[in-house]
């Protein structure tokens, strides 16, 4: 009886892949994706192969998420403002040509790392742009009823893609280098700009006249009004801020005590092993509460910069990853999920930017900072605060009635 009502539940979540327009714009996602699988331990090869110094990787990783940063409260008042897909298909076609030609640089061996620098800052504020559409673009290509399954299914994507990317990537970069796994990144983009061509969608009415700044300031009042929504994206920033220890010491420890590429594109591959796991649990349940349940189930996102911590080996580290791939993709559909039942359509992208770029303000700073803490502190100390921190901060949202409360519907409870 249960495994009958799990695979009726999982029927119902695969129901949406009949809207047509979702059904393309999920199919530019999984394939952009892929290639996005593939550029994070091609990129983080391709810097210590130039220079050797985990300082180094820090900055560029540090240059394109402040890109992030800077540019993605303009994507989402732009977003509000254009139609959604032609924007992320415009972006689509600028990391293509950069990805392109940083690929081109590498196999070529013409590469610096300001070379890298300057691309990875263009495809930031790119991501940045096209971003704070997306979730704009579910609503708009399904039905309420749909969005969880439509989300779960995106969280599905992007964790087969941290399953494969890493794996097809440590083939390429021990095998060929990396220049050509990111060669293959800008190959996906294009393939995604083609599926997004083919979306027919009408702009939600926005009042197009308004100045710039009066959209930032109401997409501003939408967010800070909403202590639920902003109170997890402050743990979410810090949070990420922590998390740079994993990003840059984990790559630096692999390439000098367990083997090099090949080891850290195994942790990686596990990590996207466990979000796929974690996408398809959030296709198959939906808490009463479901912030209550994410934020909760979230102190696991932990468990990789502790493990590492602790010196553990490679496998113990991998199974860490793991879990926190899970945790972390379930809690990332019932997270957006919310956002789209309770934020109104025509302030969603907005809104959406305001998250975004406060769950990753702190991130670039963690990036850069990182090295240089771990060389006065030490690497094991470094990690061990980093990973206690990052319990204790993701787990403060708890502490306020409106996360706790939040329900699944949006006629449960006022937003």
């Amino acid at each position: 009886m249960v495994r009958a009502q799990s695979s009726c539940v999982l029927a119902r979540g695969l129901s949406v892949l009949r809207e047509r327009d979702f059904r393309w714009f999920f199919v530019g996602q999984c394939t952009s994706m892929l290639g996005d699988g593939m550029v994070a331990p091609a990129l983080a090869f391709a810097v210590l192969g130039l220079t050797g110094r985990a300082f180094d990787l820090g900055v560029v990783l540090a240059a394109g998420s402040a890109a992030q940063v800077l540019f993605t409260l303009a994507g989402g008042v732009i977003a509000d403002r254009l139609p959604r897909h032609a924007l992320i298909l415009g972006t689509d076609l600028v990391r293509a040509v950069v990805q392109g030609v940083s690929a081109t640089l590498l196999i070529t061996g013409s590469a610096r790392i300001w070379h890298l620098l300057v691309f990875q800052t263009v495809h930031g504020i790119a991501s940045a742009l096209s971003g704070p559409a997306v979730p704009g673009i579910i609503q708009a290509t399904t039905r309420p009823e749909q969005r969880q399954p439509a989300n779960a299914l995106r969280v599905l994507a992007l964790s087969t893609s941290l399953l494969t990317g890493p794996a097809i990537a440590g083939a390429l970069v021990v095998g060929v280098g990396p220049g050509w796994a990111i060669a293959a990144d800008s190959a996906t983009f294009a393939v995604s700009a083609a599926c997004l061509s083919r979306l027919r969608l009408r702009q939600a009415g926005h009042e197009r006249s308004r100045r710039f700044t009066r959209d930032l300031a109401d997409g501003w009042r939408e967010f800070r009004s909403r202590r639920w929504v902003w109170s997890v994206i402050v743990a979410a920033s810090l949070v990420n801020l922590l998390y740079g220890a994993f990003s840059v010491l984990g790559p630096t420890m692999s390439a000098r005590s367990f083997g090099g590429a090949g080891a850290w594109a195994l942790i990686s591959a596990t990590f996207g092993a466990g979000c796929l796991g974690g996408g398809v649990i959030a296709l198959c349940v939906r808490p009463r509460f479901p912030l209550r349940s994410g934020v909760a189930m979230m102190a696991m996102f932990a468990f990789p910069t502790l493990a590492l911590a602790a010196g553990l080996t490679v496998t113990g580290i991998a199974v860490a990853a793991f879990c926190g791939g899970v945790v972390l993709m379930v809690f990332n559909t019932l997270w957006e999920t919310a956002l789209q039942q309770h934020i109104p359509a025509t302030a969603l992208s907005r809104v959406s930017a305001y998250e975004w770029a406060g769950a990753i303000a702190c991130q670039p700073l963690g990036l850069a900072l990182v090295a240089p803490v771990a060389g006065r502190l030490g690497l094991h100390t470094t990690l061990w605060t980093a990973g206690s921190l990052q319990i204790l901060i993701v787990l403060t949202p708890l502490l306020f009635s409106e996360v706790r409360t939040l329900r699944s519907r949006p006629g449960d409870r006022p937003a």
